[in-house]
């Protein structure tokens, strides 16, 4: 009898202890509390619509419609440091357009994304449609609008001034890039002129960087002292109407030119060249580029060196071997001159066989006046004698000088 009641409640205990562990893992209540709970949600009914994901951002660009600029020239990287009339000989990579895939309305022809489409008009090489140079000038004429005053040029002057302000834009080994022209305009949000200092291989030709400047944000240059410039965005400029400029997301890669060091110098044999290149490299150097430096006075010293040797040996240690590459290639240009050789990182130029000096070609001064006499009556005599007289000793104004 004992045994049975054991027995009986043995099995109680089991049964019950099956129960808990039916409920606990198939989630459902024990039934001594089954009443005072709701229902539990059906399996269908707690599942969350599934969320639908969207495209990452990259992707979104390319359902974003091309953009347009209205800029008259073509776009490049450097605008200082190419030139439309030199042609390459091929190119180092595709032709993937630097402003990313469809968001630019021009073609990437590799070096440059033109505002005329070569597929719809024929353009000579080397040369520019005269259209859109009449439009740069009259969009630049309208931005400026009336001329600065002597005094106005110099108050502008004078907040651009490192004492003044800490605002500049640096120009360095790639000139003035496509991107450069987009922070220009931010400058011009908060001033109404913006320094820019440059260094390095574009100031050899100096000239050729005020041109860009002034031509490609149809703005005028009131200040120039070595590699210091002081660009003014005009008169009529809103920076709510500045021009549509897309930025160029990476840098491309340069096309492939010709040799600028060929095996032989025309007129010369093999034996004669070797001669020269080895006289050339003990040739005692004329001056030593710096690193980032200015370099608006090399032309003139080369061409003052020829007129009594022939060899000229530029030490460029310490430079990038692009960099004085490129140097050369402007020295040949603006001298001009015949290359010798880059070896042992020096430069050496040769004046030829048939030289003769240039005569009657004006050096771009390293300061330039930019004073107008037709404004001098709108200031005092004293102030006028001033003005010259520190335009002439320092070429930078400051505000005490400029109010004594």
């Amino acid at each position: 009898m004992d045994l049975c009641i054991i027995n009986a409640q043995y099995q109680c205990f089991f049964n019950l202890h099956l129960m808990i562990l039916e409920c606990y893992y198939s989630q459902v209540p024990l039934p001594s509390v089954v009443g005072n709970l709701p229902s539990p949600p059906s399996r269908r009914q707690s599942c969350l619509p599934k969320q639908i994901l969207s495209p990452p951002s990259s992707l979104l660009l390319l359902s974003s419609p091309r953009r347009h600029s209205d800029l008259p020239f073509d776009f490049r990287f450097s605008y200082t440091e190419s030139s439309p009339s030199v042609r390459p000989i091929g190119l180092r990579e595709p032709k993937y357009s630097p402003f990313g895939p469809d968001r630019l309305d021009r073609p990437w022809t590799g070096v440059c994304a033109p505002v005329v489409d070569p597929r719809v008009e024929n353009v000579e090489e080397g040369r520019e449609d005269p259209k859109l140079e009449e439009k740069r000038k009259r969009m630049r004429e309208s931005v400026l609008g009336e001329e600065l005053t002597n005094a106005e040029r110099k108050v502008l002057v004078d907040r651009c001034q490192r004492g003044r302000t800490k605002r500049q834009i640096n120009l360095g080994r790639d000139g003035l890039t496509h991107n450069m022209l987009n922070d220009i305009h931010n400058h011009w949000k908060h001033a109404e002129a913006v320094r820019i200092k440059c260094m390095g291989v574009p100031t050899v030709d100096m000239k050729n960087v005020c041109t860009q400047l002034e031509d490609k944000t149809f703005a005028k240059i009131i200040h120039r002292h070595g590699g210091l410039l002081v660009l003014y965005r005009g008169r009529n400029y809103h920076p709510r109407k500045r021009p549509t400029i897309p930025l160029m997301l990476w840098k491309p890669q340069d096309p492939v030119y010709p040799r600028l060091i060929k095996t032989t110098i025309d007129g010369l044999s093999i034996e004669e060249t070797k001669e020269m290149r080895k006289k050339g490299l003990a040739v005692p150097p004329l001056t030593r580029l710096a690193k980032n430096g200015f370099y608006g006075s090399l032309v003139p010293m080369v061409r003052d060196a020829f007129l009594a040797i022939d060899l000229v040996r530029i030490d460029c240690q310490g430079l990038e071997k692009s960099d004085y590459k490129k140097i050369g290639f402007k020295l040949r240009d603006l001298v001009p001159c015949i290359l010798v050789t880059f070896d042992k990182e020096q430069i050496v130029v040769w004046r030829g066989k048939d030289y003769k000096p240039i005569e009657g070609d004006l050096f771009f001064p390293i300061r330039e006046p930019f004073d107008n006499p037709e404004n001098d009556s709108d200031s005092g005599p004293e102030e006028q004698e001033s003005s010259n007289d520190d335009s002439n000793r320092h070429g930078f104004h400051s505000g005490d000088e400029s109010s004594s």
